[in-house]
């Protein structure tokens, strides 16, 4: 468990936290100096079941309330401290509304210096903090006579936090490893280690993660949680974490980055959020208004954009959109605090729903819909949620990555939501969610759109799969409707021919004088594969009208037979795909993945001029891309061709 002190400055938080735990957190000179916390503090108290208590003792000066923020975000429990002789102060009220919006449940209120105070002064107090807790999270917390001084009440306190501990399980480490860090430094010998407190997740001995900031690989050389070496570190636990990489240094990492597993790093520079103004605010909350962001042990200059109201009134909550001055690390769930412009008082706190969200359009009906079910904090409801809004598709990988689903989790979610996964077939290992319902719509959707086009072009062999996804009545993006296609390719719904898509049993007839000129010119087009003639010789040998064999070859286009590389050249299907192997195979060969069209030349034959309309055939279907007079092969765009076009 972790405890995190708060209260205003000289209560006697750093000398509760001693009397506790026999460690004096006041660390650097400046603070034994003034007496004063200035910056974070940490200690330990070993139980004796075994398990450890971690203390993160904050500055309780206004000053420092920064240094407070970058402490506070992950603790178990709060042990708020109100001297006897002062009584509840603003760094106490400003205190207790942090730990009010980050959401923190449980805790106690410490009296310090009650051996200073009779009995009638401790039943004031305690009736003026209960008074202050009510309504917050903390409301129903006890309140406790301490003395660090004469030990009044020390072991009591200790034994009430032993039994927390025992009522604290272990955070779920199912999530992928993510720990904001608070402190960086060297150790002669070992390096680099930061520590903070593991949102999520879980991280073994030599084994590589990523600072979010700047991607630097960092391999975990040695671990310590909960002031112990350990070969593993997770959720819940204080942490310190030796580290090593080519970029990695004392210089190079800041309070503020995160330490994530390379599946989560993804920063971001804006957050949709749930804000919640505090009811002392002296006036409403504006549009576009400057504050400062705290989120984990980053602080960072942003703006309020305002979603569904114009101004936020104090006490009322809005969804809102946080614009920031640069990225910082965040996932749904995330609880954050705002402070005003000039970093005097604490102002609001929120939640985030969207790490990732959209800056245009953010303030449409749609999208609030939107965020409206993505505070669902159950993945499965809210995986329901968003399914019955407009597409009904859900984009699973970025709500996993959004929530930290590891697979096991994101589909356990589908299954508990009924939805259905597809596949994506874009090579990014993503997929896509939909009721069986919605997919049943498109299903017939696609069919009777290929019906009515068999019906009203029957020497057409289909349609192309982009060209079918604009005439579909519903809008469906590229991606989730190429996952829709492989499933309904796969139930036999529909087929494939080459690129064209078509529904099972539909045949294209030429009619009988086209078939006797497709009998003429087809032996022609297979014995010169890779420089067939051109339309006007077809029609010079075969004694019939231009415009005829360019009707006829520009129908067998259509049907799937043919490819109609440039306006006056027809290629068989099969030898245009060979082709593009020998382009693949010639980039393959090459030391730098590149050919020249000369190359290309050589390999099929003929002539530049043919070789080159070839290649920029290539080029319009982005099978190759032309830079400086020289060829690449698009490896997805070149598979997808060859595999799609087949041979003829």
């Amino acid at each position: 468990m972790i405890v995190g002190t708060a209260g205003h400055i000289d209560h006697g938080k750093t000398t509760l936290v001693r009397a506790l735990t026999g460690v004096d957190t006041d660390r650097l000179p400046e603070e034994k100096a003034r007496g004063i916390t200035i910056d974070l503090g940490f200690a330990y108290l070993p139980l004796a079941n075994g398990r450890t208590l971690g203390f993160v003792d904050v500055p309780g000066h206004e000053r420092f309330i920064h240094n407070m923020l970058a402490g506070v975000g992950g603790i178990d429990f709060a042990l708020l401290v109100v001297a006897a002789d002062d009584g509840p102060m603003p760094q106490t009220r400003e205190h207790l509304a942090i730990l009010d919006l980050l959401g923190v449940t449980r805790g106690v209120v410490a009296i310090t210096k009650a051996d200073l105070a009779d009995a009638e002064r401790l039943d004031f107090l305690e009736g003026e903090i209960r008074a202050l807790l009510a309504g917050t999270t903390l409301q129903d917390a006890d309140i406790v006579p301490v003395s660090a001084q004469s030990g009044m009440g020390i072991d009591d306190l200790k034994a009430r936090l032993d039994l927390e501990a025992e009522a604290t399980g272990d955070r779920v480490a199912d999530g992928w490893f993510r720990m904001p860090i608070d402190r960086c430094f060297t150790v002669a010998g070992a390096g680099t280690v930061v520590t903070g407190t593991v949102f999520s997740g879980e991280v073994r001995q030599d084994e590589q993660l990523a600072l979010l900031s700047t991607g630097a690989a960092a391999r975990v050389r040695g671990i310590h949680a909960q002031n112990t070496a350990s070969k593993t570190g997770r959720a819940g636990q204080r942490c310190a974490l030796n580290i090593a990489g080519p970029q990695v240094s004392k210089d190079a990492i800041h309070r503020g980055d995160w330490l994530v597993a390379p599946e989560l790093r993804r920063p971001t520079d804006r957050l949709d959020v749930r804000l919640r103004l505090l009811p002392e605010e002296p006036r409403p909350l504006r549009h576009w208004t400057p504050v400062h962001l705290h989120l984990g042990a980053a602080h960072v200059m942003g703006r309020v954009v305002l979603l569904d109201a114009e101004t936020l009134a104090p006490g009322m909550s809005a969804l809102a959109q946080l614009v920031l001055d640069r990225p910082v690390g965040a996932l749904h769930g995330d609880r954050l605090i705002l402070r005003d412009q000039s970093a005097r008082r604490t102002m609001a706190g929120g939640v985030v729903l969207d790490p990732w969200p959209p800056n245009r359009f953010r303030r449409r009906p749609e999208r609030l819909a939107l965020l409206a079910a993505l505070q669902e904090t159950d993945p499965a409801q809210a995986l329901a949620a968003l399914a019955a809004l407009p597409p009904q598709i859900v984009d699973l990988a970025a709500f996993a990555l959004a929530r930290n689903l590891r697979p096991a989790a994101r589909d356990a979610a589908v299954a508990a939501a009924g939805l259905r996964a597809l596949p994506a077939t874009d090579g990014s290992g993503g997929s896509f969610a939909l009721t069986a319902t919605r997919l049943a719509e498109i299903e017939a959707a696609v069919v009777a759109t290929l019906g009515a086009h068999h019906q009203k072009q029957p020497n057409s062999a289909g349609l192309e799969p982009e060209r079918l996804r604009v005439a579909l009545p519903m809008k469906i993006v590229a991606a989730p409707f190429g996952a829709i296609v492989a499933a309904l390719l796969s139930a036999r719904v529909i087929e494939a021919d080459g690129p064209w898509l078509r529904l099972p049993g539909h045949a294209v007839r030429l009619s009988p004088e086209d078939e006797k000129l497709w009998a003429r010119i087809r032996p022609t087009l297979e014995q010169q594969r890779f420089g067939p003639p051109r339309v006007r010789d077809f029609a010079d040998d075969c004694e019939v009208p231009e415009t005829k064999v360019r009707e006829l070859l520009r129908r067998l286009s259509k049907m799937g037979v043919v490819w109609q590389v440039a306006p006056d050249h027809f290629f068989l299907r099969g030898p245009v795909v060979e082709m593009a192997r020998i382009a693949a195979d010639l980039a393959a060969r090459a030391p730098d993945s590149r050919f020249k069209a000369a190359e290309f030349r050589d390999r099929i034959g003929g002539g530049r001029k043919v070789a080159i309309q070839i290649l920029e055939f290539f080029d319009r279907g982005g099978v190759t891309t032309l830079r400086d007079q020289v060829r690449v092969v698009n490896k997805d765009r070149y598979e997808r061709f060859v595999k799609g076009a087949g041979p003829s």
